[in-house]
């Protein structure tokens, strides 16, 4: 799905009173659309959240994301670089 629709999306659901967090591969975008919470996660080889063959990289992304919801000094539109 575009990047930019996600984050539209996410914006959209939040103002329902549903907690949304994006992971955004495309940092300038988060930034344009600024969704209320976006992980940021540069590729790594090519592969938008991590190789196939890596799942130990896969779960840090997830639970990294996950953190960004329980993180309640985060003030929307916040936009989090992913560090493994």
């Amino acid at each position: 799905m575009c990047n930019q629709t996600v984050g539209l999306i996410a914006a959209g659901l939040e103002s329902r009173g549903i907690s949304t967090v994006v992971v955004q591969l495309l940092r300038e975008v988060a930034v344009k659309v600024g969704p209320p919470r976006a992980l940021w996660v540069p590729y790594p080889q090519g592969y938008p959240l991590a190789a196939p063959d890596d799942p130990e990289r896969q779960h840090a992304v997830i639970e990294a994301a996950l953190r960004l919801l329980e993180d309640e000094s985060l003030v929307p539109p916040a936009l989090v670089d992913f560090k493994p």
